[in-house]
């Protein structure tokens, strides 16, 4: 039944990843896109002549004419004959003013009104105060200096309700303040150089860019207009190498859609294109019945500005939150370039078993978006990596396969066997299936551990690995810094022993009641006695405010791990097959060949089965440099902070 299932499910997933197949538009090692609004009439019959407008600026600019004489900007002439951009306007005739003056309300002629009605309103009132009240402001009004204040009230209020209009004038203040600083560059007059020096002001500067920032989207929103029956909407481009587009395209039968907005983009910063979005021209050539590969090259050949014609997406836009970061440790290796159910290649993050991933999106639940602990400078775009419940699905469908695979290769070990022994062989082989235990990331925190209460450290490593010499070494060296737990024991203490620093001395009851509640980190028989290692010992290190030290088998880690403790992990790897040798050699010891290859071969193992534990790993090429890596590692538990299992700080 499961097989069946996840057949079907790749079966889909191949079919989508065939039909909807996604392209990355503009890559980080590709040319950028910003996304700006764009500055045009909302009439799509105006679209061509302002491409061309585009095209012509375009090539002025390329043959270096820099200096921009007043009258030549099409803009600065357009907003000087503006008669909304002031009182002063120089465009104003005498008609104009006349007229401006017939409609524009007379100050005196309104205070001189509302005296009068204060008047009668004193008349009608028979109460003194209120009456004595009225007097007051009647005496207000006829002083000659509030007259004076009214009427250039009066004017501020007509003139800046003719400078604040609904609409943005331009949506590229920017570029007009480029154009009159060029206009300036050889004017030697006071007031050329104070209006320069004002234009070139960071402050300035950066207020020219919010607002066309702002302006820009409000202009957006109002430019739609009928296509083909559609609402579509206009929005410029501008190519760069800084900051890329960051989405990709899919085709859905003849039309090209924004099938992503990737975090960290243009497109996502800006909030002007969204998923679902169909792309119909791009300055011009229609996009329509098109590849996506065809689409890519389009933008590849494009420089400079450029004008999508986009259908909005029909899809109701959820409200807009902040997404919280989850960082999470990943316990497997991934590739792109080897996975075929990848949306997008170009976009795919590839990463190792043990970093740590910043996914910043989880909207599409099948492919984060994620980026790599520490390269995030580096790396422009987030990345697309496996969700995880698909992931899990995949790695299920996969045991799936193998232990068919195996089961099929039993019966057919076993077919000359009797029925019986198939059937226990082939039950055997079932039960060591386990498909609970599919390990695809882990939720991380940072923690800084407090300086009264240190972290255990593990080391862990094959026999002759070397990680029983490095504890032995730290305890010599700082017996005040390090110390080992205390372990418990069934046998009778000898004479030189004292119960509670050698060991702890228990019955085999209260050992066995301790074992079954989980107290023991570690535990084992020898010579028909108990030994093991309890949480509460290590606890007794902890609260002393030192180091505790443990050298651990791997499948004690678990237990470790579940307990509240805060291990730091540290595998000891054995060095090449010769070196090991001649390290062994050197302590007196002449290991067999095989037995090298045995050291190695279990470093291997743990290595592969218990690799995800483990938060440093030191290869023990020489003891020397082993214990300063060691030593260094142990010091950066009191100035780093660590990234540990969340759950760990709940």
């Amino acid at each position: 039944m499961i097989t069946s299932h996840m057949n079907g499910y790749v079966q889909e997933a191949s079919m989508q990843a065939k039909s909807h197949r996604e392209r990355a538009v503009d890559c980080p090692g590709d040319e950028s896109c910003l996304v700006k609004a764009p500055h045009c009439s909302a009439q799509m019959e105006r679209i061509q002549h302002y491409q061309e407008e585009l095209r012509k600026r375009r090539e002025e600019e390329s043959r270096g004419k820099h200096d921009i004489d007043p009258n030549a900007s099409l803009r600065l002439k357009k907003l000087s004959q503006n008669p909304k951009v002031g009182i002063d306007n120089p465009t104003f005739d005498g008609k104009e003013k006349a007229n401006k003056d017939a409609c524009s309300p007379d100050p005196v002629g309104e205070l001189d009104e509302m005296l009068q009605t204060l008047k009668w309103v004193q008349h009608c009132l028979t109460d003194a105060q209120s009456q004595q009240d009225v007097e007051l402001i009647m005496q207000i009004l006829a002083k000659e200096d509030f007259k004076n204040a009214y009427t250039i009230y009066n004017a501020v209020s007509q003139q800046m309700s003719r400078v604040n209009p609904t609409s943005p004038l331009t949506a590229q203040a920017q570029d007009l303040c480029l154009e009159v600083q060029n206009i300036l560059q050889s004017s030697q007059q006071k007031e050329g150089l104070e209006l320069r020096a004002l234009l070139t002001n960071p402050h300035l500067q950066a207020l020219m860019q919010v607002h066309d920032s702002v302006a820009g989207q409000e202009v957006e929103e109002e430019n739609v207009t009928q296509y083909l029956g559609e609402t579509v909407k206009l929005v410029r481009l501008e190519k760069t190498r800084d900051t890329p587009l960051g989405a990709t395209v899919r085709n859905d039968m003849d039309s090209v859609v924004v099938s992503r907005v990737v975090k960290g983009g243009a497109a996502e910063r800006s909030g002007l294109l969204s998923e679902g979005d169909e792309i119909l021209e791009i300055n011009g050539i229609s996009i329509r019945g098109k590849h996506i590969n065809e689409v890519h090259d389009l933008l590849q050949q494009m420089q400079g500005t450029l004008t999508f014609l986009l259908i909005p997406s029909s899809q109701i836009k959820p409200a807009a939150h902040r997404q919280t970061v989850m960082h999470v440790r990943a316990y497997f290796d991934y590739d792109p370039s080897d996975d075929p159910f990848v949306p997008c290649r170009e976009l795919g993050l590839s990463f190792q078993k043990g970093d740590i991933l910043h996914v910043i999106s989880q909207d599409d639940s099948n492919w984060w978006q994620a980026y790599r602990d520490g390269d995030e400078d580096n790396q422009p775009l987030a990345g697309l990596v496996p969700g995880k419940s698909f992931q899990q699905q995949r790695e299920t469908l996969k045991k799936t396969i193998t232990d068919k695979s195996r089961e099929q290769q039993v019966k057919v070990w076993y077919g000359k066997k009797n029925k019986k022994q198939r059937k226990k062989s082939i039950s055997t082989f079932s039960k060591s299936s386990d498909y609970d235990d599919i390990l695809t990331y882990e939720e991380m925190s940072l923690y800084h551990q407090p300086a009264t209460r240190k972290r255990p450290v593990a080391l862990i490593g094959p026999t002759n690995s070397g990680h029983d010499e490095l504890r032995r070494r730290l305890l010599s060296i700082e017996p005040e810094k390090f110390a080992v737990a205390v372990p418990h024991t069934t046998r009778g203490p000898r004479i030189h022993e004292r119960n509670g620093r050698d060991y702890h001395f228990v019955s085999r009851a209260a050992f066995e009641t301790d074992l079954a509640a989980g107290k023991f980190i570690e535990s084992g028989e020898y010579e028909k006695n108990l030994y093991g290692s309890s949480t509460d010992s290590v606890r007794h290190i902890i609260n002393s405010g030192r180091i505790c030290l443990l050298c651990l088998h791997t499948r004690s880690l678990r237990v470790l791990r579940s307990s509240n403790l805060k291990p730091y992990v540290i595998f000891i790897a054995p060095p090449s097959q010769e070196r090991l040798r001649t390290l062994l050699a050197t302590e007196g010891k002449t290991p067999k060949p095989e037995e090298l290859k045995e050291v190695i071969e279990k470093a291997r193992e743990m290595e592969h089965g218990f690799g995800h534990f483990f938060d440093a790993t030191i290869v023990n090429l020489d003891p020397d440099q082993a214990f300063h890596e060691l030593r260094r590692l142990i010091d950066k538990l009191d100035t780093e902070p660590q990234w540990v299992p969340t759950s760990w700080l709940c």
